[in-house]
């Protein structure tokens, strides 16, 4: 099954590195920023992290939440969560369970199982409203802001 933007997204319920749970379905109302990334405390996966908790507040005043998931355990993405310094969810995924359901395991076809780095734009409504594959680590949580800017009608 192929995500396409504009259709509902793959509902999830799941918990969060320090063990709060974490639902599409109780983000509803606001817009989600879900990404995922292959492997915590490596450096493009720190640099794409640290940008999203230094935007926090703009994504805040923007009424999004952001939230990242990789195939990591529980205890490597508290580590990363603390060494980075980041106050938002990341959802450990070991059992690939988010990964499949928004179809981005990756990793010589899929063998290591990693997620790639992709983001999903989700609106209130539960809705897939963009998808950003492949992205740069460095450049795109502007590019999610002035997506969601946009969507706002704001730019």
């Amino acid at each position: 099954m192929s995500l396409q933007v504009g259709h509902p997204a793959p509902l999830f319920e799941a918990r969060s590195d320090d063990g709060r749970p974490v639902s599409l379905t109780g983000l509803r109302g606001q817009w989600v920023v879900l990404y995922f990334y292959p492997r915590a405390s490596t450096p493009g996966c720190s640099i794409e992290a640290q940008r999203f908790e230094s935007a926090l507040p703009e994504f805040e005043r923007l009424g999004a939440t952001v939230v990242g998931v990789s195939t990591d355990t529980e205890a490597r993405q508290a580590k990363f969560r603390d060494s980075c310094g980041l106050s938002f969810p990341l959802i450990p995924d070991g059992e690939k369970t988010l990964a499949r359901r928004y179809g981005v395991i990756s990793g010589l076809g899929g063998l290591l199982g990693l997620a790639a780095r992709e983001t999903f734009l989700i609106d209130p409504a539960g809705v897939l409203a963009h998808r950003w594959r492949s992205v740069n680590p460095h450049t795109h949580t502007a590019e999610v802001l002035t997506e969601l800017e946009r969507r706002l009608g704001l730019v």
